[in-house]
């Protein structure tokens, strides 16, 4: 535990998080749109009759997304005269967790119950849902690794998945969070926490965090409109509301890498789409 104390001291001296990072950068962020095979909705499988998929991974936290649709409501007395129907579900895996081997319940789980919420409420601000009435577009999230942030890396591959299954968006929506807090002397601002950062921010685990000035904002953003979809502090902050502001910037800053990350990762699959209608893809098989 001494050592352990005398590292922490030691990179906050020289600005250095406890994964290695600078407090404005945010961790190695990876993007695959269509990692579920593509089939019309209603198909006989299941599992495979998904419209769109991604696979996002933010750091240790691993995110898989699955849209299906726009495909006709089962009864009528579900469906919207003007716009779809979106249905947003989130859930967990048992291993997602490194503490925590239970099976979470997500119709009962008061955590993912209010993440769903949120997400349908920020993808409901970016899809044009008024070009498909009568319809619905299902959202199905699945946590496979939780380090942190599952929140900002379950909209960022909503986002992909949606685009990946041709539904008409606004803008991209990314989303990143900010942090700050007084802990081993430092006072930085650090963007994309993961899950020892949160824990000493919001005051979990023992990490001396809890104070007045902690602050920690996930943040979802439109970066191209310039839009806060998202915004989300559950600290209670003293004085004025400039550390809330510069908190609330380092966050945007962070959604403008994490896009930067998406397109990059948008270009490269419609780049492989295009290749594969024009006969050029190339075709890896596993040698087994």
């Amino acid at each position: 535990m001494a050592s352990s104390t005398r590292r922490t001291d030691i990179l906050s001296l020289i600005h250095i998080r406890s994964d290695g990072r600078r407090p404005h950068e945010i961790r190695h962020m990876s993007c695959h749109l269509g990692a579920l095979p593509s089939t019309a909705c209603g198909s006989a499988l299941p599992t495979s009759a998904c419209s769109g998929s991604a696979l996002v991974s933010m750091g240790l936290t691993q995110v898989l997304c699955v849209v299906r649709g726009p495909c006709d409501i089962g009864r009528r007395s579900d469906e919207l005269p003007d716009r779809a129907t979106l249905d947003v579900s989130m859930r967990t895996t048992p291993f997602s967790s490194p503490g925590d081997r239970r099976n979470v319940n997500p119709s009962t789980d008061r955590r993912l119950i209010e993440q769903s919420h949120l997400l349908q409420k920020v993808l409901s601000a970016s899809i044009l849902l008024h070009l498909y009435p009568k319809s619905k577009i299902s959202v199905t999230v699945m946590v496979l690794a939780d380090d942190g942030g599952r929140l900002e890396a379950a909209i960022n591959a909503a986002t992909l998945a949606l685009m990946d299954a041709g539904i008409p968006l606004k803008d991209m929506v990314c989303a990143c969070s900010a942090g700050r807090w007084n802990a081993g002397g430092s006072d930085d601002i650090v963007v994309d926490l993961n899950r020892r950062e949160i824990q000493t921010a919001t005051g979990m685990g023992g990490g001396g965090g809890g104070t007045s000035d902690t602050i920690y904002l996930p943040v979802a953003t439109m970066p191209q409109r310039g839009t806060i979809v998202l915004s989300q502090c559950e600290s209670r902050l003293s004085g004025d509301a400039d550390a809330f502001a510069q908190v609330l910037e380092a966050a945007m800053v962070g959604c403008q890498m994490v896009m930067d990350v998406m397109a990059a990762a948008v270009r490269e699959r419609g780049m492989g789409l295009w290749k594969a209608k024009e006969g050029k893809a190339n075709v890896m098989l596993n040698d087994w």
